[in-house]
């Protein structure tokens, strides 16, 4: 059976069943839109203890399902993620509107490839988040 939602692929790809109380979870971030934080989830869906809220949010954050974003006063809060996107991205946050674009990089990924052989690190993850005022806001 194949599934048109992007994120139940997902975890099935990745082996995890979409449980009564991960569909919970995952609908009621997607109920809270952009910018909420895992307390925001628990509030919203008390019949799921904390937690299962708190595991469920780690295990899609590492399957991509959301990004954390850390806002320019060093907020988190996170997003879910675009629709089939589970690569490597990173984030730019109008500091007027909260308004955040995702976006990703070839020339970024190579330069970090070209860190990583220059230090000799094994550079497990990273994260950029770029701040400025969006086509909107900068007028």
């Amino acid at each position: 059976m194949t599934t048109a939602d992007p994120i139940e692929r997902t975890l099935s790809r990745s082996g995890y069943r979409l449980t009564s109380p991960r569909r919970v979870v995952l609908d009621t971030m997607r109920e809270l839109g952009n910018h909420f934080t895992a307390e925001d989830v628990q509030h919203a869906s008390p019949a799921v203890g904390r937690a299962t809220v708190f595991r469920t949010m780690k295990l899609m954050r590492e399957l991509g399902v959301i990004c954390q974003v850390v806002l320019d006063d060093g907020t988190a809060v996170y997003q879910l993620a675009d629709d089939d996107r589970t690569d490597h991205h990173h984030h730019v946050i109008c500091t007027e509107c909260g308004r955040v674009t995702e976006f990703a990089s070839d020339g970024l990924e190579g330069e970090l490839e070209h860190v990583a052989s220059e230090t000799g690190f094994d550079i497990d993850t990273h994260r950029l988040e770029l701040y400025g005022r969006c086509a909107d806001c900068h007028d």
